[in-house]
């Protein structure tokens, strides 16, 4: 799963990182700010929307991808994922897994909104 998600953080983040004024950061530095403060104030909070970007790109698909864990090891990793598929063919327990789709959900959902109220996007692109 890291070989897969991988890119989708590391494209995010770089594409934001790429936006940034290094002459902000010089700035800060010519202020008096150290390097540690330069970075806190200035680069974390400016690349900050790519960082929650690419972790929404990732969190996302990783809660799909539980087919893989039985793929590569069975029943070693417990996923969100595979805990559901059991609970739903081979428990037949459909209220226990309505319950963690719905768990999922809420925080797939609660992730999106702590990106957008971060970032302040007013709109997600796609939707109208």
């Amino acid at each position: 799963m890291v070989y897969v998600l991988l890119p989708f953080m590391i494209l995010a983040v770089y594409s934001s990182a790429e936006k940034l004024d290094w002459s902000l950061v010089e700035a800060a530095r010519d202020l008096g700010a150290s390097s540690f403060q330069a970075f806190l104030t200035i680069s974390l909070k400016l690349t900050l929307p790519g960082l929650l970007s690419g972790v929404v790109l990732t969190f996302i698909p990783s809660m799909g991808l539980f087919f893989i864990a039985d793929i590569l090891g069975g029943n070693k990793v417990v996923l969100v994922g595979n805990l559901i598929q059991e609970q739903l063919m081979k428990a037949h327990n459909w209220p226990f897994a309505a319950a963690l789709s719905v768990i999922l959900m809420i925080l797939t959902s609660l992730m999106i909104y702590i990106y957008r109220r971060i970032s302040n996007v007013k709109e997600l692109e796609g939707l109208v």
